[in-house]
């Protein structure tokens, strides 16, 4: 157990932040955050996480536990609840949250609970939309600025993350390497 985990165990109570399930926990560091912290991060079931990753098998009755971890002290959690409220479309609850503007803009990282017209939404070269995670195939040579070698077409491209405030740039590793990519140069892989 890392030590981040052992406080995030110590901080729950181990159960998940959101849930209070017990099993299958895991660290999860609230995007655009990368480095995990007691600040960035919070304990959640396993279950919950591929919910939030992959939006599209979010289940509502998962998230019954959201009236309650809204109100979390620990503002990780406050922003997994506002974000999930908004994606479940439970504007009730999510507008009584309250938060000040560098919080705010977290919590509207991600585009949860903002018009479909104003929400960015990474797509590749095919139109289909890409969520942090996928796996993407390059469907041409790209020189790496500043890494002197050539990222070659056909290569895959695991676990990768969206640049949140631009639809047309997702970040991965190539080679060993961390690039940035432009999305019109990549296809999405089952």
């Amino acid at each position: 157990m890392t030590p981040i985990e052992k406080k995030l165990y110590d901080r729950s109570g181990s159960v998940c932040e959101i849930s209070r399930d017990t099993e299958d926990l895991v660290v999860y560091t609230v995007v655009p955050k990368t480095i995990e912290s007691l600040e960035n991060s919070i304990l959640i079931s396993k279950k919950l996480k591929d919910q939030i990753e992959n939006p599209e098998t979010t289940d509502p009755n998962d998230w019954r536990g959201l009236s309650d971890s809204m109100w979390s002290e620990h503002l990780p959690v406050q922003i997994v609840s506002w974000r999930m409220l908004a994606r479940l479309k439970n504007f009730d609850l999510r507008d009584m949250m309250y938060f000040d503007d560098d919080s705010l803009a977290w919590a509207k990282a991600t585009g949860d609970g903002e018009e479909d017209e104003s929400k960015i939404i990474h797509k590749d070269c095919n139109g289909n939309i890409l969520n942090d995670g996928d796996s993407v195939v390059l469907i041409k040579d790209l020189d790496v600025k500043g890494a002197n070698f050539t990222a070659k077409r056909g290569a895959a491209v695991h676990n990768i993350k969206l640049v949140w405030d631009n639809a047309d740039q997702i970040e991965g590793r190539v080679e060993g390497q961390h690039i940035v990519i432009l999305t019109q140069y990549v296809k999405k892989t089952k």
